[in-house]
């Protein structure tokens, strides 16, 4: 069950619906304008965890696929065998037959370049086995290690699937982020999204929701704050973030 007030998240939601449509929003009793911009920025939310030890307890690590896909704009490219490459190009995806990949010759650098191109990837299912071969560690260190695809599979499905696909992993920090939206969807769409998101991660916490410190819900210019058990809001100013 959910310890998010679900009254202050609908606020903090049209709070930055509205701030990034240029209108006016109320921040510490003031009035702010807001900003539009020429493209749909992507809305966070940001968790910092509590009574963990990232160097004594289970570091955890889970995917969840949202009901509606928070960034639909994901550079995705397909690592493919001739019919993925072909289906690849009919659909508008980016994409590197095997031969393409033996030119970077395991050049490290080339690699790491490379990965960082892409959001994610997809791989043939008879060639996701020769990437480690081909590629090193390389995409496995990014976190982009790709989804396998098969001859049955569209592409624009499985891109779909990983672009609303988001995922926790505890390393060595107390804080985590995952995308769980955008200012061009609707209002509910964001709730249910951001709703599912901190679920999911409780889930994954050894005392579920004792676990959470705080929630922030952040748009480039704006950040909310939601704490699990008390009904607390506020927007902040980008040069005010740190001191929360």
């Amino acid at each position: 069950m959910s310890k998010l007030n679900s009254d202050l998240l609908s606020q903090a939601v049209d709070d930055i619906l509205a701030f990034s449509a240029g209108e006016t929003v109320h921040l510490n009793g003031d009035e702010v304008k807001g900003k539009k911009r020429n493209f749909n920025e992507t809305i966070e939310l940001q968790i910092a965890l509590k009574n963990y030890d990232p160097q004594k307890d289970k570091r955890f690590s889970g995917t969840f696929k949202l009901p509606t896909i928070p960034r639909p704009n994901m550079k995705i490219c397909v690592l493919g065998n001739a019919v993925h490459c072909e289906m690849a190009e009919k659909e508008g995806f980016e994409f590197m037959t095997v031969d393409d990949l033996k030119k970077f010759n395991k050049n490290k650098k080339v690699i790491k370049k490379f990965a960082k191109k892409y959001d994610a990837f997809l791989a043939s299912d008879t060639l996701i086995k020769q990437i480690p071969r081909l590629l090193g560690p390389g995409l496995n260190k990014a976190g982009k290690f790709p989804t396998l695809v098969t001859s049955n599979d569209s592409l624009t499905d499985k891109a779909d699937q990983v672009r609303a696909t988001i995922k926790f992993q505890m390393k060595k920090v107390m804080c985590l982020n995952v995308a769980i939206g955008h200012v061009g969807l609707d209002k509910q769409q964001i709730v249910v999204n951001t709703q599912l998101a901190a679920n999911f991660l409780a889930s994954l916490l050894k005392k579920n929701w004792q676990n959470i410190k705080v929630l922030h819900v952040m748009q480039a210019l704006q950040r909310l704050t939601v704490t699990p058990t008390q009904a607390l809001w506020k927007l902040l100013r980008p040069s005010t973030l740190l001191t929360v």
